[in-house]
């Protein structure tokens, strides 16, 4: 199963650089080549929620979201706490990429 993880907003200074918009996918067991770098911190912080979703587990039955649509956040607590910042991302199952242009509304 194909998942997009989309970078939804950025409070703060992300460490990595992500802008609302970035964007990578997780199919079946890798993540696919992309433009966006892909944190370490912020994946490690998902990485049990994509297993889920990717095993047919709704995001609303994890309790981060509705039936097709996850929230995740990076673990960064940004200031006062460190000068980086926190990213909100947004989980959708896909199976191509014109699915993410007409989920994007």
């Amino acid at each position: 199963m194909r998942l997009i993880i989309e970078v939804v907003k950025v409070k703060g200074k992300c460490a990595v650089g992500y802008k609302p918009g970035d964007y990578f996918v997780f199919n079946s067991f890798y993540i696919e080549p992309t433009k966006a770098k892909i944190c370490l911190h912020a994946l490690s912080a998902m990485q049990n929620i994509l297993y889920a979703i990717a095993h047919g587990i709704s995001p609303k039955a994890l309790g981060v979201g509705d039936e097709n649509t996850a929230y995740v956040q990076c673990p960064d607590p940004g200031k006062p706490f460190t000068d980086g910042g926190t990213v909100l991302f947004r989980i959708r199952r896909c199976d191509n990429d014109s699915n993410r242009q007409a989920s994007n509304r």
